[in-house]
């Protein structure tokens, strides 16, 4: 057993020794590329999202060392035709890339890698010599030539030079030379019968053109067939909830809300199995390691990055064009590429569709609320900090309270929003009582029986609290508020609970620029 090459299945058999979702398949998919034009695949997912666990399985079942057999009999992939004619039969050389960067930091770290990786496939080929000048593909190349092999060859954390290395240092032309050597030249089809590579980021567009235009990239916003088997679907967490005996509801709120490709229901499914462990939902999200990027990113307020961050923070979307970022983090030019950025760190998720972009759950949901306040939006800060005495005010009944409430959320975000648009005032409503999300399923404009609530907060289970329809008029009075409640007849979300409802009028008044509020509480 090497260090790179022929590692075995040590680290697949760790994950089957615990608890395992079985996303097996992904190897029919990989099989399905082997010596074909498309042989080299790019993965790139968001931190935890099962990459690393991925490229462990596809070494534990080609890796012609050991026999992995019995790690494979009881998951999908056995009963797919391709399986026998690809289990353990090639040579595997498996490079984390994240491990050179944290060992070496010059602009020799592409030469080390190139060393360190001769030097092991040199020891599992003893019968082989390297020849003076010799790199790695020139000793692969010659390897090949003499046993008929074709090797595998996995990357994982591909991109780590590139997060960590600056646009224009050597290290990167050297980093992207050094793939193109192995992977764009005639001579990978006559060395490798498949690549497959994994990172956060897509292969970066190099100067026009991508240095790697070969590869088949399955990424956050293009997964293409790899969609479901990175994260959890909705079907596999239901699954997990009950056999844990944790409320899938929960789970749901906290973890849920990635539409990745086709699927439109992905939980994170390191956090998923970490609440499950536990026995507890919380945030998991923070030691992904990206939050002070995070911060510097929102913090540029490119072209009104600031009011889109906001109103995803209140439940919104925001249009996006994710195909002029350059996939380089160090090169952010416009709002675009930060939304994008976000997308792929996985603070945002991506509905392809619509083109649009938002907050996934209420994990990310608070991790990007802390990295707001790591900015210097004071007034937005101190909106989100007054949202929880304001929903207390409501619950207490105390109508002068809510409307001082609104009243400061409203003039904190004028530089945002149009101060006299009756969107942007539902839009400051959602903000302003963004702290119910804790203990509400908060509804923006949900429809009711003739027309729409503009905020419907309906209690999570466990919480003792009443419901609440918010209705906004606008250069009226909080009467006609309550009555329009009435008249619409409560949305139907209403209907299925249970229990005290809180009907909230709010008016605002275009002239005096001023709040009023009446509530009113009723039993269904």
């Amino acid at each position: 057993m090497g260090t790179y090459i022929n590692v075995g299945n040590e680290g697949f058999r760790r994950t089957r020794n615990s608890e395992y979702v079985d996303k097996s398949e992904l190897i029919a998919v990989v099989n399905d590329t082997l010596f074909s034009e498309w042989y080299c695949s790019c993965v790139t997912r968001c931190r935890r999202f099962g990459k690393s666990m991925a490229a462990e399985m596809l070494c534990a079942y080609y890796d012609k060392s050991c026999d992995s057999r019995s790690l494979f009999a009881d998951l999908q992939i056995a009963n797919d035709p391709s399986f026998e004619e690809h289990l353990n039969k090639y040579p595997v050389i498996y490079l984390d890339m994240s491990d050179f960067v944290t060992r070496f930091h010059d602009d020799d770290i592409v030469l080390k890698t190139d060393a360190e990786l001769r030097a092991d496939i040199l020891k599992a080929y003893p019968g082989q010599q390297a020849e003076e000048g010799d790199d790695l593909m020139a000793l692969l190349i010659r390897i090949a030539a003499a046993t008929g092999e074709r090797f595998i060859f996995i990357i994982d954390e591909w991109d780590a030079i590139c997060r960590e290395f600056r646009l224009g240092t050597s290290a990167m032309d050297r980093y992207v030379n050094w793939l193109r050597r192995m992977f764009k030249s005639m001579e990978g089809t006559r060395v490798f019968a498949g690549v497959y590579m994994t990172g956060i980021l897509p292969i970066k567009k190099y100067k026009t053109e991508s240095g790697l235009n070969n590869f088949i990239e399955y990424s956050m916003v293009s997964p293409g067939g790899m969609a479901r088997y990175f994260g959890f679907t909705k079907d596999e967490v239901q699954a997990l909830a009950a056999k844990h005996g944790m409320d899938f509801d929960e789970l749901e709120k906290w973890y849920d809300g990635y539409q990745i490709g086709p699927q439109p229901s992905m939980f994170n499914p390191n956090s998923v199995m970490k609440a499950l462990s536990r026995q507890w939902c919380e945030s998991y999200w923070a030691s992904t390691g990206a939050f002070d990027a995070v911060a510097h990113y929102i913090q540029m307020n490119f072209e009104g990055l600031k009011d889109d961050i906001i109103r995803m923070l209140a439940g919104g979307r925001c249009k996006v064009n994710t195909t002029k970022f350059q996939n380089d983090m160090s090169v952010i030019k416009n709002r675009d590429d930060v939304l994008t950025v976000l997308i792929h760190l996985g603070y945002l998720a991506f509905d392809w569709q619509k083109r649009e972009c938002y907050v996934p759950n209420f994990e990310v949901s608070g991790e990007l609320s802390n990295a707001v306040e790591e900015t210097n939006w004071t007034n937005v800060v101190k909106a989100l900090q007054e949202s929880e005495d304001l929903l207390q005010a409501t619950l207490e009944g105390d109508c002068e309270a809510v409307a001082k409430g609104i009243d400061n959320a409203h003039d904190e975000n004028t530089s945002i929003l149009s101060y006299n648009n009756e969107n942007s005032l539902a839009c400051v409503l959602s903000i302003a009582y963004y702290y119910a999300r804790n203990d509400y399923i908060i509804h923006r404009e949900l429809a009711s029986g003739k027309g729409f609530a503009d905020l419907v907060l309906i209690p999570r289970k466990n919480v003792d609290s009443p419901a609440i329809v918010l209705e906004l008029k606008y250069n009226k009075d909080a009467d006609s508020a309550i009555d329009q409640i009435k008249r619409k007849n409560y949305p139907a979300k209403v209907a299925q609970y249970n229990g005290d409802l809180l009907l909230v009028g709010i008016n605002y008044d275009k002239q005096t620029k001023t709040h009023d509020c009446k509530m009113e509480t009723v039993r269904l």
